[in-house]
Formats: C-alpha cells, structure tokens, sequence
C-alpha cells in the first residue's frame, strides 16, 4: 500500500521549493525511517507522527543511516521545538522540548525551520 504524501508549509517563513513528505504513523515506519535507502531528495521527506508528547518517544537514532538529515521537531501544536542536522552512524537525536511530530529531510531544508515557526501539512 502506497503511503500518503503531504506538501508541508511553514506558516512563519517561505520554503524556496516545495516540500511533499510521506506521513510514517505506523510503528514500522517509524521504526525503519530512511534506514537502507541511499539518500532522500530535496523535496522529499518523512513526517512521524506520534500518539502523544514527549521527548524520548519522537528522539531519533543515527544508527544504519548511510547520510545526514535534517530533523524537525514539532510540538502538537505544530510549532517547531527543535531542529538540527544528525549525521550518519553518530548516536541519537533527542529534542530540547516535548514533541509529537518528526521531519527528516534532506540537510539543504534545515535553515528554512527554526524554533518558534508555525508548520502545517
């Protein structure tokens, strides 16, 4: 079954291209992510979706990963609470605040996510 794609769009500043990711709700998707794949396009990506909150539930290993991404997290309010670039094989990736919604993208999105932006889909 093809997974469902959403265009995300950043409330507080514009994308310099379109974004469509695929949504990862299931616990298999979330649990392989990227693993395996080779690289990700620029506009492409994963949004997890978690039940609820928090901060160990929505961290993100590093580990099987043949390239860096870009991670966004974003709380349920859909306002971004952190956003860093984790490179391959290097541990894991935890937000400073509670966060129910993960990006993984391509490194070139990250500068257009920052803390306090408001994202939609």
């Amino acid at each position: 079954m093809p997974m469902k794609r959403l265009q995300i769009v950043n409330r507080t500043r514009l994308l310099r291209q379109p974004l469509s990711v695929r949504l990862c709700d299931t616990f298999s998707c979330r649990f392989l992510g990227l693993m395996g794949r080779h690289s990700i396009a620029e506009d492409d990506g994963l949004l997890f979706v978690w039940p609820r909150e928090g901060r160990l539930d929505t961290a993100i290993h590093m580990l099987f990963m043949r390239f860096p991404i870009a991670v966004v997290w974003l709380d349920g309010a859909r306002r971004v609470v952190d956003a860093r670039l984790l490179k391959p094989w290097v541990g894991f990736g935890v937000p400073r605040s509670p966060a129910r919604y993960v990006l993984e993208l391509h490194p070139a999105r990250l500068a257009e996510f920052q803390i306090g932006d408001e994202v939609t889909w």
